[in-house]
């Protein structure tokens, strides 16, 4: 009797180690299927709801937000921003410190002539359903002059903003000030140029180590190195149709690339490098300690049910020797 109790055991055993990843994590490949979104062009990873990618749409469509499930494609939120009037042409989305979503109402079709363009910034929703929240609408301006852009990145610690202008001969990482203000414009400087790239987004790590730039037909990464960026090397893309998306996963350890049009296909590729070296602590386009403490609560939890596993065992064997 006690080899057939020794076996289960040790299976228990086995399945409590061997954790396997799960479907959740939102590193497959999906399509978006809300039939409201044919024109997403800006993706980022949740990292409080695992799995869940926010997107919204280009222009003409409103103040929404969708919150996308990977693991169906089916919408399971939309929300409605209050307080910022009508948007222009929505280009850009990232998610910042304590799990706050930033939108970039950045686009300008007419080839840089708005003298100001809006970044409106709102927290993530811990319940995932339909709702309104109010955002907080900030005015921007580049030091040198109007342009068009569709890709902005906050970083992961800081929650500094950047935004990448769209130039089919290259354009420049843009930095905001330390803090936006609600109040009068936040104006932008150059700091680094993007060259050979005509940006349709932008992502950083979740440790914020590493940006990745796109363009419609391919894209490049750089070390972050505290916003002087140095190329690192030169990325194939998916072809999807008008590429105009991108975000890390949650882990670090994919880029997922997104597209405009109707029933749009999301779809990974591996990180450059295998994502950040400190990619345990956080998400697609941005971390923290808080995502670091979710991780280690798995761990931990992962080693206790491998205690009581343990514990079944020795009780088992001590109860067998003792009716043996």
């Amino acid at each position: 009797m006690r080899r057939p109790f020794a076996l289960l055991a040790a299976a228990l055993l086995t399945g409590a180690l061997a954790v396997p990843a799960s479907a959740a994590d939102g590193d497959e490949k999906f399509t978006i299927k809300d039939p409201r979104i044919t024109e997403s062009s800006g993706l980022a990873a949740s990292r409080q709801h695992p799995g869940i990618y926010w997107t919204h749409n280009d222009s003409d469509d409103g103040a929404y937000l969708y919150a996308v499930d990977s693991s169906t494609g089916e919408t399971v939120a939309t929300i409605t921003m209050s307080g910022v009037g009508s948007p222009r042409d929505v280009e850009a989305i990232s998610i910042g410190p304590d799990n706050e979503i930033y939108v970039g109402d950045i686009g300008d079709n007419l080839g840089g002539t708005w003298p100001y363009v809006w970044i409106y910034r709102l927290p993530e929703p811990k319940n995932l359903r339909d709702q309104t929240i109010k955002a907080t609408q900030y005015v921007v301006k580049y030091s040198d002059g109007a342009r068009d852009a569709e890709s902005l990145v906050v970083h992961p610690k800081t929650g500094r903003v950047y935004i990448v202008d769209k130039n089919e001969k290259g354009g420049h990482l843009f930095e905001g000030p330390a803090e936006l203000s609600p109040s009068g414009a936040n104006v932008f400087r150059p700091i680094a140029a993007v060259p050979d790239l005509e940006a349709t987004d932008a992502t950083l790590s979740p440790a914020g180590e590493h940006l990745v730039v796109r363009s419609y037909f391919g894209a490049i990464a750089y070390d972050w190195n505290g916003g002087k960026i140095k190329k690192k090397e030169r990325l194939g893309v998916p072809f999807l149709g008008q590429g105009e998306s991108v975000t890390y996963t949650a882990d670090g350890k994919k880029l997922m690339y997104g597209a405009e049009g109707a029933d749009s296909p999301v779809e990974p590729q591996d990180a450059p490098g295998g994502g950040d070296s400190d990619s345990s602590s956080g998400s697609g386009s941005s971390a923290t300690s808080e995502s670091g403490g979710d991780a280690l609560t798995g761990n931990l939890k992962t080693g206790a049910i491998a205690a009581g596993v343990l514990l079944v065992v020795v009780l088992g064997v001590r109860g067998m020797r003792r009716r043996g």
